[in-house]
Formats: C-alpha cells, sequence, structure tokens
C-alpha cells in the first residue's frame, strides 16, 4: 500500500523513487532451485503472497501496537539477512563477497535515517531482501499455482484498502519504532510517501516467477511494466489519498501470461493447411 503524507521532498519524486523501486525488485532475482529444494517444491507457497498481507491485517487487529512492535524487530534482523542473502547468491551478478554491502547500508540507514540518504538505505536494504524472498519462493513453487497467489494477494490488497481495514496496523506498522534510534525496515519510507514492505515483496515474487518460468528478456520486459504501471497508477493520488500497489505488479503478470498465450497461438495458426485456415475463418453476414 502507499500512502501520501507531507514532507519537504516533493511527493512526485518520493512515490516515483517507490515505483521505480518496485520495477528494479523485479529484474534482480535469479532462477535458484538447487536438488535439496525439490523436497519442499509444493503448491502451498503459493499462498505465502496472500496469508502475508491476510496475517498482518489480523494480527494487527488483534493487538495493533503490540505487533506493530513485534514486527518492526523481525524486519530489524530479518531484513538485513535476506538482503545479504540476495546480495551473495540469489539476484543477478551476485557474489558472496557482495554480501558485506549490508554492513555499510545498515550503518547508513541507522546514522542518517531522517535524511534522504538513510530513507533510501533503507528502502534498498528491504528491496533486496525481497529478491531473495521472491527468489526463494518462486524456486520452491509451480509457475502457475505462483501467478495465482500475486494476483490473489493484489484482489485482497485492493478489497482492504477500499474498506479501510488497512489504515488501523498500517498505522501502528508506521509508528512503531526499535530502540537505539535503530532503523525501521518494516515499510519503505522516502521523502514524502511511504509503501508497504508486501508491495516490494509481490514485486520480488513477480521477479522469482519471471526468472524462473521465462527467460531473462520476459522478466527485464515484466520489471520495465512494473515500473511504467506503477507510474501512471500513481496518478490517482490526485483524487485518492492510499492505493494498493500490488495492482500493478499484478497488472503487469496478466499482461505477460496474455502476450506468452497469443503468441503461441499464432505459430501454429500459420503451420495449418491453407483449407484449415479458410475452414476457421468466419464466414461473411
Amino acid at each position: 500500500m502507499r500512502v501520501y503524507f507531507d514532507c519537504v521532498i516533493p511527493f512526485w519524486i518520493s512515490i516515483g523513487v517507490l515505483s521505480l523501486c518496485q520495477g528494479l525488485v523485479v529484474s534482480l532475482p535469479r532462477a535458484w532451485s538447487p536438488a535439496w529444494m525439490a523436497r519442499l517444491h509444493s503448491r502451498l507457497w503459493a499462498l505465502v503472497p496472500v496469508l502475508s498481507i491476510v496475517g498482518f491485517v489480523a494480527v494487527g487487529s488483534l493487538a495493533e501496537e503490540g505487533s506493530a512492535q513485534a514486527l518492526t524487530y523481525i524486519a530489524l534482523g530479518g531484513v538485513p539477512a535476506l538482503a545479504a542473502l540476495a546480495l551473495g547468491w540469489l539476484m543477478r551478478w551476485s557474489r558472496p563477497a557482495l554480501a558485506l554491502l549490508v554492513v555499510p547500508l545498515f550503518v547508513l540507514a541507522w546514522t542518517d535515517r531522517g535524511a534522504l540518504a538513510g530513507q533510501g538505505a533503507g528502502v534498498l536494504l528491504s528491496a533486496l531482501s525481497c529478491v531473495a524472498l521472491g527468489a526463494l519462493i518462486a524456486g520452491a513453487t509451480p509457475a502457475r499455482w505462483l501467478a495465482l497467489g500475486i494476483v490473489a494477494m493484489a484482489c485482497v490488497d485492493t478489497a482492504l484498502v477500499v474498506s479501510d481495514l488497512l489504515q488501523a496496523p498500517n498505522n501502528a506498522l508506521n509508528a512503531a519504532h526499535p530502540v537505539g534510534g535503530l532503523p525501521r525496515l518494516q515499510a519503505e519510507v522516502f521523502g514524502s510517501a511511504v509503501m508497504g514492505y508486501g508491495d516490494l515483496f509481490v514485486a520480488g515474487v513477480l521477479g522469482g516467477l519471471l526468472a524462473v518460468a521465462t527467460d531473462r528478456s520476459r522478466q527485464l520486459t515484466g520489471a520495465l511494466l512494473v515500473a511504467l504501471l506503477a507510474v501512471t497508477f500513481d496518478f490517482l493520488f490526485f483524487v485518492v489519498d492510499e492505493l494498493p500497489a500490488t495492482v500493478p505488479v499484478a497488472s503487469a503478470l496478466l499482461i505477460i501470461v496474455g502476450a506468452s498465450r497469443r503468441h503461441r497461438i499464432r505459430p501454429v495458426v500459420a503451420r495449418l493447411p491453407r483449407r484449415a485456415r479458410a475452414a476457421r475463418a468466419p464466414t461473411p453476414p
């Protein structure tokens, strides 16, 4: 979910950076399915995207402040660890030595948390962690079921935003702070906009799905589509203050699936005998 709030940084810059970040996350996961992961392969992993948002609302409704405080500490430990996995092994051009970059990024997000540099470092850490999650889930889930999971997450997210059920849990989560001024990695704040962690997570899942089920060019096409659709979707902020940022990701997936099906049908029609093609042509009224 994207939310608008006042800040000295222009909103169009803030939300544009976060929207482009979604596209970047789609482009980074690599296909990663070692032999030992075959034992974990199950269609049940496709439920993770939906359960992540439903569980957040359910837990948040029961104990908003307590659950938000717990989530901020889970993010504080989990996000850097996952980001290190992405840099070292689970993203394009990964190298084990690159995992060490998590340390300066975390320090910058901590020491400069009130400035754009610190906010950017925090967003980058979260984005990299979502790259790792996307690669892991895509490696253990059948592609068709994972695609359905992405679309289902967008539908649930839209319903929750429209019904205003996400507002209270998100307010509690955005207000939660770990001790010692440590960085808040449970939500992505940049300038005058904030994006939920789940919005980058679903982009990582799409990137992992495209990396496993298609080729590199299709993954880059998906990343470009997500970025363009997300930026276009942001124009709705002229009339609303809150949007489900999972929708551009699911829309990009549906466009890619539709284009793939048309691509498979055309060569088949071209190989049909001329009589068969004539028979398939509609008769004039």
